[in-house]
């Protein structure tokens, strides 16, 4: 049986979502886990861009797509992924963030409430009609409840008429679990 972590639960609406040919992004590439299934996803004629601040997150993704023979399929970039704008300028059919700290990396080096705001902001511009946004958002001893708390108010406030937002939640899990959110453009 399953147990259903949160990337895995993301990945199940990501994989019904993103086709062959497609352009994705993974905004937060970190161990390069999601990077390297929308590689799969978008097939030979597609393209993934994949953003971290840290090389460490982007040698890892890299290691993980040549393991895969899939490098060619990716560019990763070395910036924040509030900066997507000034890299992406086609529209995308799926944008994935895990925001809080690189597993295993240094935990006071984490995603912030502004920035990831700015990134969801403009992932939503970039975002195709009928294109899923898939967040994973983290929370806890570590990285705080500001991020958390910023990024719910914020897809509180995103127009019914223009955006499907569901957010979940591990009803009966301790310590602070996971949120898994999604955006569907409509």
């Amino acid at each position: 049986m399953k147990k259903y972590q949160i990337t895995e639960w993301c990945h199940h609406f990501i994989k019904e979502h993103v086709k062959s040919g497609e352009i994705c992004v993974d905004a937060t590439a970190g161990n390069g886990n999601d990077t390297l299934l929308l590689a799969e996803l978008v097939g030979e004629s597609g393209k993934v861009y994949a953003f971290d601040i840290q090389e460490q997150a982007l040698k890892k993704t890299r290691e993980r797509l040549e393991e895969k023979g899939l490098e060619n399929r990716v560019e990763l970039v070395l910036d924040s992924h509030a900066e997507m704008g000034e890299r992406i300028w086609e529209e995308v059919s799926c944008i994935v963030f895990n925001f809080g700290y690189l597993p295993g990396g240094n935990h006071f080096l984490s995603t912030k409430k502004e920035s990831s705001i700015k990134a969801i902001e403009i992932g939503l511009s970039l975002l195709k009609k009928g294109g899923l946004m898939s967040l994973c958002i983290y929370s806890g001893g570590d990285s705080g409840f500001e991020e958390k708390d910023g990024i719910l108010q914020y897809l509180h406030t995103l127009d019914s008429k223009k955006y499907l937002v569901i957010v979940s939640q591990y009803y009966n899990r301790p310590n602070n679990p996971p949120i898994p959110a999604m955006i569907i453009k409509l």
